[in-house]
């Protein structure tokens, strides 16, 4: 099944999103990690109630997400502030990736979650193909089109009916560094590729390896592949790609993983090189950045703002020790690349509709919100839920660009190609990162197991 994008939107307005995150990210980079400003905004704490709820004293919900550590500890309280104040009772089920996998063996035996957050528009495409996703109900939708914009709202719907809540976005197009680092090298916040590549030398020249890499973790990967893309052969192609309407071994293709290749391909900045990469989980190739002191195991991490969960697992603060600035122009324009959960219901019901409504309010972002190392495209969360001026900035710029950004290409894909450990995309650009010297065979083995996924949709 071929995925149609539905975020086609201009380069103008990605370049102005870009130019909007750089210059507040500039801003805010001097700041300290914890102050608390916008005090004069609505309080956004959870005392008042901007959604109407329904009594639902005994009933018994589920809902699955692939979610660990403290970002699985902080949902809970999201779920334990329902519980408050409906009277349900709700039990997180931890899932394994890939989740529409998951899920399927929970359908085969008969005990599917109520409520599922799935990672991918396709994820959502298939669960409505099987029969396993219900439609969301007046109140939900209601909540949607009072706080997301039509763009968040599109990729939640199939046929045009809506099935997901994007209760969680992600800002994919962000590089984090740190500090102290760069400032023993020298080094600058880089604009563009050729800059980024020289404060990975001066870094280099310091002593420290530039980069940590998440390699054990295919989706990493893909999202630095979807940086370079956009940036590098403009949001058409991007959208292209996106729907296999374009081959993976187009030229513009063979051009990104080249220009990868200038980063993956040399082995000393690169974290314990390609092998050390292999091994090393997203977790900690973060932390590994912001622990060691001024001799860390590397001094940049590419990821989205999410990362700021780990860092907050070492001793570093967000906006002095750890700093960030936006993924660097390859080609004309910085790209701008989101992700995001969306809550789908699998079971319906009053409860699992008055739960789905709950997570599509500003009330329920905004008890994650305070917490950190999230990110809510909801505008209606007040900005300063947000813990620092870093996270307040970035979820700025979110609700600015409207739906002027472009959706994480393999998140976009068949599970199969684009969200399956071990398979497809993730498998392919993890070999591509063991052997970056071979782009053209990366790309013959891109499109085959490409066409085999679209080809049977799944």
């Amino acid at each position: 099944m071929r995925r149609k994008s539905s975020t086609i939107r201009t380069d103008r307005a990605v370049a102005t999103l870009a130019a909007l995150l750089a210059g507040a990210l500039a801003l805010t980079a001097c700041s300290g990690g914890d102050d608390k400003k916008d005090n004069g905004e609505k309080d956004g704490g959870t005392g008042g109630s901007s959604v109407s709820l329904p009594k639902l004293d005994g009933a018994r919900l589920e809902v699955a997400a692939v979610w660990t550590g403290t970002e699985q500890k902080n949902f809970k309280q999201v779920l334990a502030e329902f519980e408050r104040r409906t009277g349900a009772k709700v039990t997180f089920v931890p899932a394994q990736d890939p989740i529409i996998n998951f899920l399927g063996s929970k359908v085969a035996g008969g005990q599917p979650p109520d409520v599922a957050l799935l990672p991918q528009p396709g994820a959502i495409r298939q669960a409505v193909e099987k029969n396993w996703a219900k439609p969301l109900g007046a109140e939900a939708v209601k909540e949607l089109g009072k706080n997301y914009s039509q763009g968040w709202q599109d990729i939640g719907k199939v046929d045009g009916k809506s099935y997901g809540v994007y209760y969680k976005a992600a800002n994919k197009s962000l590089i984090w560094y740190n500090a102290k680092v760069f400032e023993n090298a020298g080094a600058k916040e880089p604009k563009s590729w050729p800059e980024l590549l020289s404060t990975a030398q001066a870094v280099y020249d310091s002593g420290v390896t530039p980069f940590s890499v998440g390699g054990a973790d295919g989706w990493t990967l893909t999202d630095w592949f979807e940086n370079v893309y956009l940036s590098q052969a403009g949001p058409d192609k991007y959208d292209q790609l996106a729907q296999h309407k374009l081959k993976w071994t187009d030229p513009s293709v063979k051009q990104a993983l080249t220009t990868l290749a200038r980063i993956w391909g040399k082995k000393d900045y690169v974290a314990g090189g390609a092998d050390g990469a292999l091994q090393t989980e997203f977790p900690n190739s973060v932390t590994q950045t912001f622990t060691g002191g001024d001799q860390p195991k590397a001094a940049m991490v590419y990821e989205g703002d999410f990362a700021q969960v780990n860092i907050g697992d070492t001793k570093a603060k967000v906006g002095t020790d750890a700093k960030v600035f936006p993924f660097p122009a390859v080609g004309a324009n910085a790209p701008v690349v989101s992700g995001g959960d969306a809550a789908v219901i699998l079971k319906d019901s009053k409860a699992a509709q008055a739960l789905v409504t709950f997570l599509a309010s500003p009330d329920a972002a905004t008890v994650q919100a305070k917490l950190g190392g999230y990110l809510s495209p909801n505008k209606n969360v007040p900005v300063s839920a947000y813990p620092n001026e870093v996270q307040r900035t970035i979820a700025k710029a979110l609700v600015a660009s409207g739906d002027d950004f472009r959706f994480d290409m393999s998140d976009q894909a068949p599970q199969a190609f684009g969200g399956t450990p071990g398979k497809g995309e993730w498998k392919d650009l993890q070999d591509f990162l063991k052997n970056p010297k071979d782009v053209a065979g990366a790309q013959e083995k891109l499109e085959k197991d490409a066409a085999a996924a679209y080809g049977s949709g799944s």
